[in-house]
């Protein structure tokens, strides 16, 4: 990569939870390109930049465990939160006594991942290419910051209560032998595209724009401990 980063990030517990786990958590086999994305804007982000997850490597061996955790069975609904905003008095509270249960998880344990990502200057016109330039200034800004220990909110391995270690790297150590040669590691949410006036659930509104959110899924191999991450405009929805 001429202009990127590379990120080592580790942790005691982990969960990716595959979308397809309706009612208990079950964490796919590694880190997903989404959490990594959120890992490193925790550490770094402005809205005129995207990141770009280009690589993900693997640099322990892939343990799983069991866990069992106190849920609630209910959220409060969007119709609930517009009255209360236009009410100002509507009540929003959720009694946990009478909606916890609890369920069961597969989740990671042990984890240490690798990421290499780059930066992608949003500018006014998509249709106009950007410069090298302003990516350097945000990968400088993101380093400074990364070596430092700062972050706008403490990143996480896929839930905020496993929260994840991170150090900045010019080279990852070798993954372990185990991971040596291919592995499928089946169909893996890529991320979440927003876009207007599109079916679906709307998630957001960017002055007076309804958006809706997409799913979109890639299947990956890992290759001695490594997968590429495509870009998202060739995942499928």
């Amino acid at each position: 990569m001429s202009y990127g980063i590379k990120l080592r990030v580790w942790g005691d517990l982990a969960s990716f939870n595959r979308p397809e786990m309706k009612v208990e958590r079950v964490s796919y086999d590694v880190i997903t390109p989404s959490a990594a994305r959120g890992i490193l804007e925790a550490i770094y982000w402005k809205p005129q930049m995207r990141w770009v997850i280009e690589r993900i490597h693997v640099l322990q061996p892939i343990r799983f465990t069991h866990v069992r955790r106190n849920e609630i069975s209910c959220k409060i609904s969007a119709r609930n939160a517009t009255m209360a905003m236009k009410s100002g008095n509507h009540t929003l509270g959720i009694a946990v006594e009478d909606y916890r249960q609890q369920r069961a998880g597969m989740i990671l344990k042990d984890v240490c991942y690798g990421i290499e990502a780059s930066v992608e200057v949003l500018g006014s016109d998509p249709n106009q290419p950007t410069n090298a330039k302003p990516a350097a200034k945000h990968l400088d800004q993101f380093k400074r910051r990364a070596r430092k220990g700062q972050y706008f909110h403490h990143p996480y391995l896929g839930s905020r209560e496993f929260p994840a270690n991170f150090e900045l790297v010019d080279e990852f150590s070798p993954g372990p032998e185990e991971l040596l040669g291919e592995v499928d590691l089946g169909f893996m949410l890529h991320d979440m595209v927003f876009e207007p006036d599109a079916k679906g659930t709307i998630v957001e509104s960017n002055r007076g724009t309804r958006l809706t959110a997409e799913p979109r899924f890639f299947r990956p191999t890992m290759t001695n401990g490594s997968y590429v991450v495509p870009p998202i405009e060739q995942a499928r929805g």
